[in-house]
């Protein structure tokens, strides 16, 4: 199958979030699986990558580069305003390429190009399918310009859609509330590499760098640092249950730098600064120390559509504590972590149980890899291929009376 993948932001474009590392998986599992697949994304500054040894070839419509089969052309960027980039060559693609491709898979919501390329696919009678990622409900802030996107830009594109994909049973029920009919909605969790133990720095590496004693507690936050994540009511937590040994890391790139100037006065009005490490983003081997080394990974988000990252401490074996609010719940509850309301209260109660009842602990660690199995992009990947085969199927029956 020739497959095209679109998306705003892709590797090597890390410091973008989870689904940068969320589609890069998927396209490699399929390719994996035998099919051709392509992705098309913006140009976000692609130069410095070059620059520093990343292979990649000057096209027509913009750079051009291939890893473990998959191809990706990202597109230059003349404008943008905060996530949304502005991409005239998506035109010239669509026209040139878009014919080429059997089916197309977009992901995410709220940008340009994603509309624009299913616009083509209409006109070319090409299937697609797409994956709002947790966005169709405006969350955080530009809830006006969110609603005119849906009024305008998003009406089409959804419509037409032959499924939206939802990566937890949390989002799917949204999508039908939200009015989206039940039979276009399929379920796909995200995944994980079950190989990342296999792969990851020498345990002790993070406690080393940092100072931290084996027998201390280590609980690691690793997210975008904005309000709705909840890092705030961790670090209340923390100072009650660990008043005088223990680290907690909070990790991840700054999406409200006011915010993160208040999370570094609470820790010391709490006095626990000395204890509360800031340590920015963490990726790739960096961020497999952090998760190799630590007690508990919590994340107390008030809504994460699924909690990818949640899932890679789970890949090292570190039981997660997460909120209600997470899309992936009904996954870890009582197997690999516990669950609780993204407060104060019942998080300070459950990070105690946890760090106290080795029984709980030892039971929790021990299910982390049977959820693991559960989320290997070997069979997403071949799960999604059979969602891409229903929408060809249903492509190719006449339109109905």
């Amino acid at each position: 199958m020739r497959l095209l993948m679109v998306v705003q932001s892709y590797f090597p474009f890390q410091e973008r979030g989870g689904p940068v590392v969320k589609v890069r998986a998927l396209a490699h599992g399929l390719s994996g699986l035998g099919h051709d697949v392509t992705v098309l994304t913006a140009d976000l500054g692609l130069s410095k990558y070059i620059a520093a040894g990343m292979t990649a070839e000057k096209i027509a419509v913009g750079w051009l580069a291939r890893e473990n089969g998959v191809k990706a052309v990202y597109l230059p960027t003349i404008a943008h305003y905060r996530d949304i980039t502005l991409n005239p060559n998506v035109i010239g693609f669509s026209r040139a390429s878009l014919r080429d491709f059997q089916l197309v898979h977009f992901f995410g919501l709220y940008d340009t190009m994603g509309p624009v390329v299913s616009g083509f696919c209409r006109r070319y009678r090409i299937q697609y399918v797409v994956e709002p990622m947790g966005m169709y409900r405006p969350i955080d802030r530009g809830f006006k310009l969110k609603r005119l996107w849906h009024r305008n830009l998003g009406a089409s594109y959804l419509k037409h859609a032959a499924y939206l994909v939802a990566t937890s049973e949390m989002e799917r029920q949204e999508l039908i509330e939200d009015g989206v009919p039940a039979e276009k909605v399929v379920i796909r969790y995200n995944g994980v590499d079950r190989d990342v133990p296999a792969t990851q720095p020498p345990q002790g590496t993070f406690r080393a760098q940092y100072g931290i004693s084996a027998d201390e507690p280590l609980i690691v936050f690793l997210s975008r640092l904005i309000p709705r994540k909840g890092a705030d009511i961790l670090i209340d937590a923390f100072a009650s249950v660990c008043p005088k040994r223990g680290y907690l890391v909070i990790a991840g790139p700054e999406g409200d730098p006011a915010y993160v100037a208040g999370l570094r006065q609470r820790a010391v009005d709490r006095g626990i600064a000395s204890r509360v490490l800031f340590t920015g983003p963490l990726y790739d081997a960096a961020k497999a120390a952090a998760l190799q080394d630590a007690t508990v990974f919590a994340l107390p988000s008030r809504y994460e559509n699924f909690a990818n990252v949640a899932a890679e401490a789970m890949a090292h074996g570190v039981p997660v504590i997460i909120s209600d609010a997470c899309g992936i719940r009904s996954l870890v509850e009582n197997r690999a972590g516990l669950v609780v309301a993204p407060e104060a209260e019942p998080l300070t109660e459950t990070l105690r149980e946890l760090l106290s009842d080795r029984t709980l602990y030892a039971k929790l660690k021990d299910g982390c890899r049977g959820v693991t199995d559960e989320l290997s992009w070997d069979s997403l990947a071949a799960k999604m291929q059979a969602y891409y085969e229903l929408a060809l199927a249903d492509g190719a029956k006449p339109p109905a009376a």
